[in-house]
């Protein structure tokens, strides 16, 4: 029997992220009323609006709602207005800290290149056409938390250290992870470490190699992350599952969010043992915010990734998307994916085209 009951808590951020996170809540308010689903909504403030009012990034009483959801959405953090202040207290320190505290320990990052806007992209039409990427992410370790870290003054100078560092554990659990992404797909997974250098990636290739021993009907193989960011752009369309630890796997997720054209088109989801967290991978725009004129489709695929994993309602989720892909066909786009000819929109409308187009999947 499929759970019905969810409570989760709503994050919108900074800059732009009020904006976007309003239409991915009529989203899910919309499919909440059509399934039957009992959503209790929670909303709390986190980041530089959470540092305006309580002097920190992470507020105890947001944490708190955090750890009772079923899942959290997300919009965006920062801003050059709190770039000032202490690294403890930068908005972004949220972010890190709810994925410790949550332990979350897995990042997907779908790719997906839309034929309807294969022209919005940098790179030729033909290398983008029938791309389909899901890049797994590992959360928990390496730089991000590795210690020692910070900076010190040696020799009459400062020096910056931050430490590379990864178990065994870590590693083989977002492996499984992984593999099990890999197997629900086109079962072609891609590790990328940087083994030749960097004895901690070393340790990666080692555990990975291992893990895939219990998956034989995935097809494994590894790649340098300096040949992986290469052919990202060389032929996409040869990766079906990357697999990758926490700095790389942000650097690499980012460089493929442009094989779509925006990054405002890019969806995320952080999943662990107990807890999950969605989000859209851009970040808070503070340039233009408030201007009607940010893409809502990251965070509104946000929710259809809340639904897939959290919510195990994959039928709705499809419904999110095929929506999307609706609202493309038609000719709208946001600023960022905007060419002349194209119907240009602001989020508002939108947001409200892709729910008008799931509206008829509930007639």
């Amino acid at each position: 029997m499929i759970k019905k009951d969810f409570i989760i808590t709503i994050f919108p951020g900074d800059g732009i992220g009020v904006e976007i996170m309003r239409q991915a809540r009529q989203v899910l308010d919309f499919l909440s009323q059509k399934i039957g689903l009992n959503l209790q909504v929670r909303e709390g403030l986190i980041g530089g609006a959470a540092y305006d009012k309580y002097g920190i990034p992470l507020p105890p009483e947001s944490l708190e709602m955090a750890l009772q959801s079923d899942a959290v959405l997300l919009g965006a953090v920062g801003g050059p207005k709190w770039e000032k202040l202490d690294y403890s207290v930068r908005p972004e320190r949220a972010l890190l800290g709810l994925r410790k505290q949550l332990e979350l320990f897995a990042n997907l990052r779908p790719v997906v290149a839309y034929d309807d806007l294969l022209h919005a992209s940098t790179l030729k039409e033909e290398i983008l056409r029938g791309v389909n990427i899901m890049i797994v992410r590992e959360l928990t370790g390496d730089v991000y938390f590795g210690q020692p870290r910070g900076v010190n003054k040696e020799n009459g100078q400062r020096t910056g250290v931050n430490t590379m560092i990864y178990t065994e554990e870590e590693i083989e659990r977002v492996a499984r992870f992984g593999f099990e992404i890999a197997r629900s797909r086109r079962k072609k997974l891609v590790s990328v470490d940087k083994a030749n250098v960097l004895e901690s990636t070393e340790l990666w290739r080692d555990i990975v190699t291992k893990v895939g021993k219990s998956y034989p009907d995935v097809s494994l193989s590894h790649m340098y992350v300096d040949n992986c960011a290469m052919q990202l752009i060389r032929n996409p369309a040869q990766f079906d599952v990357i697999l990758t630890t926490n700095l790389f796997g942000d650097i690499l997720s980012d460089e493929a969010a442009m094989l779509t054209g925006s990054i405002g088109m890019l969806p995320s989801a952080s999943l662990g043992a107990n807890h999950a967290m969605y989000e859209p991978i851009h970040g808070s725009a503070p340039d233009i915010a408030g201007q009607n004129i940010a893409n809502p489709v990251g965070t509104i695929l946000s929710v259809a990734m809340m639904l897939r994993y959290s919510m195990k309602l994959s039928r709705e989720a499809g419904f999110i998307e095929k929506a999307l892909e609706k609202t493309l066909k038609e000719g709208l786009r946001t600023k960022d994916i905007y060419r002349p000819g194209d119907k240009l929109v602001g989020t508002d409308q939108m947001g409200e085209s892709i729910l008008k187009n799931l509206r008829k999947f509930f007639p």
